[in-house]
């Protein structure tokens, strides 16, 4: 977000203040008095003093602390009278993440801390935290061998929270059913696109650039995969997968046994592996990057999604408010004051005068706040 003051647009908001003007205008001419007496002082004495060394003295020597108080004053009367003007606010289009969370029956295996599941939803809870929120959104699904929508597109930060809190603990896709051992991404895939239109449906189209995050330990690469690829690049939509798991890998849990002991087949023991290679695949083909967890700390690999698809972001919206400028003019103030005791040698005097100038300034911003 960039700004610009509009100067053409400056407006005095209590032009009645203005007539306090006269005070630094009175104190210039005494000023510029004082230093042609100083000028005076300075060429007699040195055409009538006579010594070994020839002596300078500074033109204008602690005369520029009183010249400084005078702009400051200039500046504080200014700020009294309120000064405003339009100000032109570029504001670049925000971003919607759309997240496509693998649910699969290999997400429980625990080759990571927790497990992959419990570690895609720490990664998701700081990617969320990541986002600005003003005009940021992001949407939630959910697949294995189904897919199932969970969060809408939103700006609602505490929604999205809400839902990553009751996912804490374990996924939805229970280990006993038959859907949750496939890892389906191009359905994943899809019902991401079908979040994005039922937003249009209902919101009308976005300005905000768009982006698939897809968090899983991979899926062998097939032509399925890259047909919804094919479909997410023509809405222009890059795809950045987060990969979750280790290339040693580790078994899967067993499911619990069924109720009836008629029914009891002896488990065999999978073991699954992080699919790094299908997932950098996925990532090239969906136009995006791949990202590892505990390759990097979590806020890196959210920072470099979000800052890849903000650099995305299409043509820029201008704002223009009023603001007031009273507080600039009081910072210029007190720099003037500042850059003035850098002048004064005697320490009683500077004290002394920071001692007025405080008071000073304590009495302007009771005025500031009576007229506003």
């Amino acid at each position: 977000m960039l700004s610009h003051i509009d100067l053409g647009t400056f407006r005095i908001g209590e032009p009645a203040a203005l007539w306090l003007l006269i005070v630094p205008a009175a104190l210039l001419l005494l000023w510029a008095w004082q230093v042609a007496r100083r000028n005076g002082d300075r060429r007699r004495l040195l055409r009538h003093r006579q010594v070994p060394v020839r002596e300078r003295f500074p033109l204008v020597g602690e005369l520029l602390f009183w010249l400084c108080l005078i702009a400051a004053l200039t500046a504080a009367v200014v700020a009294l009278a309120q000064p405003r003007a339009v100000v032109s606010v570029v504001r670049s289009a925000g971003v919607d993440v759309v997240v496509l969370q693998d649910g699969s029956a290999s997400m429980y295996v625990k080759d990571v801390p927790g497990d992959r599941w419990q570690r895609s939803i720490r990664f998701l809870w700081t990617l969320t935290e990541s986002l600005q929120w003003k005009e940021d959104r992001i949407a939630m699904a959910l697949f294995a061998h189904i897919a199932t929508p969970q969060v809408r597109l939103t700006k609602d930060p505490n929604t999205f929270f809400f839902f990553l809190d009751h996912l804490r603990s374990r996924s939805p896709f229970r280990l006993e059913d038959d859907t949750t051992w496939d890892t389906n991404i191009e359905l994943g895939i899809y019902w991401g696109l079908r979040l994005i239109q039922k937003d249009e449906q209902l919101h009308g189209e976005s300005s905000n650039t768009k982006v698939f995050v897809l968090v899983s330990d991979g899926q062998a690469w097939s032509g399925a995969v890259e047909n919804s690829l094919k479909l997410a690049r023509q809405r222009g939509l890059p795809v950045f997968v987060v990969g979750v798991g280790t290339t040693g890998g580790g078994l899967i849990p067993e499911p619990a046994p069924p109720a009836s002991p008629m029914q009891v087949v002896e488990p065999t023991p999978i073991l699954s592996k992080l699919d790094r290679t299908s997932l950098k695949t996925i990532a090239a083909a969906g136009g995006g990057e791949y990202f590892e967890l505990d390759q990097g700390s979590d806020q890196q690999i959210a920072n470099a999604i979000v800052d890849a698809t903000r650099r995305r972001s299409g043509p820029r919206s201008l704002e223009e408010t009023t603001e007031d400028l009273y507080w600039r003019f009081l910072l210029v103030s007190a720099g003037f004051m500042l850059t003035g005791c850098l002048f004064l040698r005697d320490r009683v005097e500077l004290w002394t005068q920071l001692a007025g100038a405080a008071a000073a300034f304590g009495v302007l911003a009771v005025l500031l706040d009576i007229s506003l």
